[in-house]
C-alpha cells in the first residue's frame, strides 16, 4: 500500500477546506438583482425625502429624524449619547446636527445634573412647531414614494423583512464598533 500517507491526506483536506472556507459565497443572479434594486431604491428614497424636507422645512432628513425622536420622549428630552444610539450616528455628527438645530431655535442643550460630562438635547416649542408644520408634507412624501406603490400585503412583507434585517444587524456584543460610541 505504498503512497498512502494519512497525515498527508489530512493536511491536503485541511488546505482544501481552508481554501473553500475563504471562497466568497457569491450572490446568485436573482440575489444580485434584488441587492442592486434595494440599493437603487433606498438611495433614491433617501434623496427624495431629503430634497422634500430641504424644500418644505429647510432641513435635511437626518435633522427631521432627530426632531421626531426627541418629540417622542418624555419632556421632549434625551441624553445626547442615547440620541446618538437611537439615530445610529456618531457623536460628532450628532453634535454638529444639534448645533445647527440650536442655531434655528429648534433644540437646546442642557447639562445633566447627575453627570457633569453629560448633556441632554431638548426639543424646544419652536422645534415642535416646526415638526408639526412640516410633518404633513413629509408624511405625504413618504406615502407617495413608498406606501402608495405597494399593496397592503407588500407593505406587511416589507415591514417584516426590515424587522428581520434590523434584528440580525443589531449589535449584541460588548465593545462592538458602534457609531454612537465613536
Amino acid at each position: 500500500m505504498g503512497g498512502m500517507n494519512p497525515a498527508s491526506d489530512m493536511a491536503n483536506d485541511m488546505v482544501t477546506d481552508t481554501a473553500a472556507a475563504q471562497e466568497p459565497r457569491w450572490l446568485t443572479d436573482e440575489e444580485q438583482r434584488t441587492w442592486l434594486a434595494y440599493v437603487h431604491a433606498t438611495t433614491l428614497l433617501e434623496d427624495h425625502l431629503d430634497r422634500q424636507l430641504q424644500r418644505d422645512a429647510g432641513m435635511p432628513h437626518l435633522y427631521y429624524h432627530l426632531l421626531v425622536v426627541l418629540s417622542a420622549q418624555p419632556q421632549r428630552r434625551l441624553r445626547m449619547t442615547e440620541l446618538a444610539m437611537k439615530t445610529k450616528i456618531t457623536r460628532s455628527r450628532l453634535s454638529h446636527a444639534v448645533a445647527r438645530l440650536e442655531k434655528n431655535g429648534w433644540v437646546r442643550r442642557e447639562d445633566c445634573p447627575s453627570d457633569k460630562r453629560g448633556q441632554f438635547a431638548v426639543l424646544t416649542d419652536g422645534g415642535q412647531e416646526m415638526l408639526d408644520k412640516s410633518a404633513p408634507e413629509h408624511v405625504a412624501a413618504v406615502r407617495q414614494a413608498l406606501f402608495d406603490r405597494l399593496s397592503p400585503g407588500q407593505q406587511k412583507a416589507l415591514g417584516e423583512i426590515m424587522e428581520i434585517v434590523a434584528e440580525g444587524l443589531q449589535p449584541k456584543e460588548v465593545g462592538a464598533d458602534l457609531p454612537w460610541l465613536r
